[in-house]
């Protein structure tokens, strides 16, 4: 480390001597903030791999041939959007069956649930009184006969005929009262109940196929980017084989090994460094998440992952899976060290490096930038630990130092707090 230390200040003379002179640059104005001396636990760095929260390797419920398969890998897709549609023709067909069918049974049972119409009822009773009046009219009739039977005017065919007549009047009227009753009364309440079943059965039938359809649909159960294919239009593939597989990088953790002595200082929420040697001009801040409680008994070594918001841009996102990490976590007693503001780094060199505002001699507010390679360590907050040519007290540059170069003329603009936000105002040091 010392080696690339001393090289990177070489570098950095070399980049003054190739500069213009700052009085023809004129003087820049940026916002400083204190190097501050801290206690923080001593760290120490971890290889791991960026990996993704969530990892779905989908296959398919149901049998059946591939009809479209619209993905390909590396293709981003949203939750619930299709992966690949089985054919479902027949399926379709014997839904529209059955989904008429079920209207038939509805139907049936709003029939009974409405009632007799009214119209049905007066016709009922109209039936009725006609089968009265025949009744009426046929017992007298057999009154009359059986007085002209008692003095022999008639015969036994004649009465028979009348009597015979008499009960079936009488029988038609019976039911003619019986069917107006009924008319009254409406459908049975087990009628009712039996038509319910029925329409509760075609649709139980109906949801069945309506899932066999949902089915035959594979669709991404999150946001995420597909990784990997199984399967092509035109293939058959069985139940629960495999379609595609999707990963959600919104989120990545990146998953370390630390050693059994390491690991009791790692806690659950701290703040961490990581540094992606893909992306040299870039360090992510991130979070423990996660302490694996079973080591590796060959390696003696606890998982533990640290979670990165991810950058997701047109092109995709900035942290793959799979790539190398590095993270800087606590593995040692606490110690005294200098800490910046992580928007003092400037980064995008083989290592990084901060501006210190040497005073000039006319005003505290004038000086000179100094280009300090520096080793990072622990993250506490919005500070970052830092070792180099550095020392308590002085000013860094924590806005503006991207468009510094090194023996610039500048101008402090304000003083902010070493810890500030970037929406954070100037603290007042005059005097």
């Amino acid at each position: 480390m010392r080696i690339a230390t001393s090289l990177a200040a070489v570098m950095c003379t070399m980049i003054m001597a190739a500069q213009p002179l700052p009085a023809q640059q004129g003087a820049a104005k940026v916002d400083v903030a204190k190097i501050v001396e801290r206690e923080v636990a001593s760290g120490q760095t971890f290889v791991g791999t960026v990996m993704p929260i969530k990892r779905s390797v989908i296959g398919s419920a149901v049998g059946g041939r591939v009809a479209e398969f619209p993905v390909n890998e590396g293709d981003f897709v949203r939750a619930r959007q299709p992966l690949a549609q089985l054919l479902i023709n027949t399926i379709n067909l014997e839904v529209d069956s059955e989904k008429a069918t079920l209207d038939l049974r509805k139907e049936e049972l709003k029939e009974l649930e409405n009632g007799t119409r009214p119209d049905e009822i007066k016709r009922a009773k109209a039936l009725m009184m006609a089968a009265k009046a025949d009744s009426e009219y046929q017992q007298k009739r057999l009154k009359r006969l059986e007085s002209l039977y008692a003095r022999k005017a008639v015969n036994d065919d004649d009465i028979q005929a009348v009597v015979s007549e008499s009960i079936r009047s009488e029988e038609m009227y019976s039911e003619a009262e019986a069917a107006y009753q009924l008319a009254v009364e409406g459908p049975r309440k087990e009628q009712i109940a039996q038509a319910r079943a029925r329409v509760a059965v075609q649709q139980a039938l109906v949801d069945k196929l309506e899932s066999q359809v949902v089915k035959h649909t594979i669709i991404s159960p999150f946001d995420g980017y597909v990784v990997a294919e199984h399967t092509e239009v035109g293939q058959w593939v069985n139940s629960g084989e495999l379609v595609a597989e999707v990963i959600a990088l919104d989120y990545v953790d990146v998953e370390v090994q630390v050693l059994e002595n390491h690991v009791p200082h790692v806690r659950l929420g701290m703040e961490v460094r990581v540094e992606v040697p893909a992306i040299p001009d870039k360090v992510f801040m991130g979070e423990v998440v996660l302490i694996v409680p079973q080591a590796d008994v060959r390696a003696r070594t606890f998982p533990v992952k640290v979670r990165i918001k991810n950058e997701i841009s047109k092109d995709g996102p900035l942290l793959k899976s799979g790539m190398l990490a590095r993270a800087v976590l606590p593995t040692g007693p606490r110690q005294n060290a200098l800490m910046v503001s992580k928007d003092a780094l400037v980064l995008g060199g083989q290592t990084p490096m901060i501006y210190v505002v040497e005073p000039g001699k006319e005003s505290d507010k004038l000086g000179k930038a100094r280009a300090v390679p520096v080793q990072v360590g622990v993250a506490d907050g919005r500070l970052i630990q830092v070792k180099g040519d550095l020392k308590g007290g002085g000013y860094v540059v924590i806005r503006g130092n991207e468009r510094l170069r090194p023996g610039q003329d500048v101008a402090i603009s304000n003083v902010l707090s070493p810890d500030a936000l970037p929406t954070a105002k100037a603290i007042n040091t005059d005097g």
